[in-house]
């Protein structure tokens, strides 16, 4: 599954997820750190990430455009980058399952 992560989450989540998620991404690391929500939108979708974001601009953008990219929200105020983790290893079948599925636009994580 190949995710990419908004600036919003920390880019150590890449590597804590590596066993499970092996190509994820962050956009600091795709020369992405200051770039625009459209920006970081046409590279997901030119390379076929899904967007993984706190942030509901995507998710409207979601709404609007449609996919690709696929878009993940998650719904958690302020957690740790553990919390994130935790959520996203607890939810891989729910988000391999969602990216398999190419008529759905966003999944909420909660």
């Amino acid at each position: 599954m190949k995710l990419l992560f908004d600036q919003n989450l920390s880019y150590h989540l890449v590597q804590a997820l590596a066993d499970m998620y092996s190509d994820c991404r962050h956009v600091r690391e795709v020369g992405l750190k200051a770039a625009s929500d459209t920006a970081i939108w046409e590279y997901a979708k030119d390379n076929g990430f899904t967007i993984v974001s706190k942030d509901s601009d995507f998710q409207q953008r979601s709404f609007l455009l449609g996919s690709p990219p696929q878009v993940i929200w998650i719904r958690r105020g302020n957690c740790s980058t553990e919390m994130i983790e935790q959520l996203l290893r607890h939810h891989y079948d729910d988000i391999k399952q969602f990216e398999a599925d190419t008529t759905t636009t966003f999944l909420i994580l909660l």
